[in-house]
């Protein structure tokens, strides 16, 4: 991969709120290890300095055939979760995992709907399907094997009926006074603003003044309810569930993570890594990931295989080696959140509870969250890196329970101390000059005021332009979803609306 195409790579995962690409040379391993001020040279420099001595084995199969089961996954939830066009899905929707280039090589689409199923077809005969399998959403289905390995079910909330319960545990908004302080007028401006025009093709957005909705607008394709896709938001939300059971007494944040695989052989240096610093992208271990600098496009990446492979993704991420000691090199790599919704499992199946009822029961319940879901492999592993679908009332309502502490309605779902871990900078990170990745699977910023003061924010983040943005210092959450294509303009909105947006509503006190 040549500078040219690396610095289009650069561009394109800025433009998706991803990461920043690191290019490394050659270290003495026996000098002090560089001190990065944030450039492309020192960065690098850094990471051959702690890189190990491991070899590095890329995904089984064909790129093609993987690209085409990320398609078929695409298809199936834009239309049976989403409820889109599948016109309108194909064109617009789900890049990440199945390139728009990529989707010019089927040569036949088939849509199931009795069966909630696509079909797609390669040149060579190879057929690649995806279904919807109840609560657990559409599955890309290995392409040799007919059944699941899982008995897939119907998750319902267990809410009070939303249309006349109060939120935030329902739909009914307060017929109160507009909240003192709050300048509507400039709200209103604002929101408008913040949709943006068609090309952004915003599908949600919506403000929370102090836990209040104080606007929110949708596209034609969505409304209140409808549950969208959110990438890498996801990421957050995996951190959220690790959170309610590090609170629940499942786990420590700073115990090494009791990761099997890594367990059987003595001295295995996975055995180092603690779930505090996988859920910073500082686990250190191997893939390879189009943010990497050494990103080799000629395979098919590890980082996207992890939502197309056909096999047990949480064996997979978990048999992976050590590329750096953990907490030493930040990386946005798919590995750490898998890794992450491996140990959910763990210690959900080990305690004998119902494992794709923990979301619902252990977080939504208490948020009064109706709409969410999260995919699974065709082993019924949660993939919590990227293949949640909420709306955008719903990521509004965890975005607030990280401006709350951690608290709902008075009880404690995080634990005492876990947002100041999530807002706080990943030392890995800033080690390597960005201060942009916390815990949790958070980002961070500074946006800037009129006057110039830097506040503090957090941010859920995903492909396509998706956000969730956490402003504790205005008591602000706003969420913008929309279709992939989007992305571009949808940001641009975005940052123009957010001065708007300060300006409207008062400093917490």
């Amino acid at each position: 991969m040549n500078k040219t195409s690396s610095n289009a790579l650069i561009a394109t995962l800025f433009s998706l709120g991803l990461i920043l690409p690191i290019y490394t040379n050659a270290a003495d391993s026996d000098s002090e290890p560089p001190i990065s001020d944030g450039s492309v040279e020192s960065m690098n420099a850094r990471a051959d300095y702690f890189r190990l001595d491991n070899d590095y084995s890329p995904p089984p199969g064909k790129g093609l055939h993987h690209y085409t089961a990320g398609y078929a996954k695409i298809l199936c939830s834009a239309v049976f979760i989403t409820g889109l066009d599948p016109d309108d899905a194909a064109a617009n929707v789900g890049g990440f995992i199945s390139p728009f280039e990529q989707r010019e090589h089927v040569v036949d689409i088939r849509i199931d709907r009795e069966r909630q199923q696509v079909a797609l077809t390669l040149p060579d005969g190879v057929i690649r399907t995806a279904r919807r399998y109840g609560s657990q959403g559409c599955v890309a289905r290995p392409m040799a094997q007919e059944t699941m390995q899982f008995t897939p079910s119907i998750i319902e909330p267990d809410l009070p009926p939303a249309d006349t319960t109060a939120w935030p545990m329902g739909d009914v908004l307060s017929e109160e006074l507009w909240p003192e302080g709050v300048n509507r007028e400039l709200v209103e401006r604002a929101l408008e603003v913040g949709f943006g025009p068609p090309e952004a093709r915003t599908l949600g957005l919506v403000i929370t003044y102090q836990g209040r909705i104080i606007g929110e607008r949708y596209g034609d394709d969505a409304d209140m309810h409808t549950p969208l896709e959110s990438w890498s938001m996801t990421k957050s939300l995996t951190g959220t569930l690790m959170g309610v059971l590090i609170q629940q007494g499942a786990y420590e944040l700073w115990q090494p993570a009791p990761i099997p695989e890594w367990q059987i052989e003595e001295g295995d240096p996975r055995q180092e890594i603690r779930i505090g610093d996988i859920m910073r992208m500082s686990s250190g271990i191997m893939i390879n990931a189009p943010a990497d600098p050494d990103f080799d496009d000629s395979i098919y990446p590890d980082h996207v295989y992890l939502y197309t492979g056909g096999e047990n993704l949480h064996q997979y991420a978990a048999t992976r080696p050590q590329e750096y000691p953990p907490n030493t090199i930040g990386r946005y790599r798919n590995t750490d959140p898998v890794l992450a919704s491996y140990l959910i499992r763990l210690a959900v199946d080990g305690r004998g509870d119902n494992y794709h009822e923990f979301p619902q029961r252990a977080l939504f319940d208490k948020l009064g969250i109706r709409s969410a879901l999260i995919e699974t492999d065709a082993w019924g592993n949660f993939l919590g890196q990227g293949l949640g679908f909420m709306s955008a009332r719903d990521w509004a309502r965890l975005g607030n329970l990280y401006l709350q502490d951690g608290v709902a309605d008075g009880i404690r779902l995080l634990p005492e101390g876990y947002v100041d871990y999530a807002s706080a900078v990943a030392p890995a990170w800033e080690s390597d000059g960005r201060p942009i990745y916390g815990g949790a699977f958070l980002w961070l910023s500074e946006p800037e005021t009129a006057d110039g003061t830097r506040l503090k924010a957090m941010h859920m983040r995903g492909a396509g332009g998706q956000s969730t943005n956490i402003i504790p210092s205005h008591d602000l959450v706003y969420v913008r979803i929309g279709k992939y294509t989007g992305a571009r303009a949808g940001g641009e909105a975005l940052n123009q609306m957010l001065p708007m947006l300060l300006d409207a509503v008062p400093a917490a006190q």
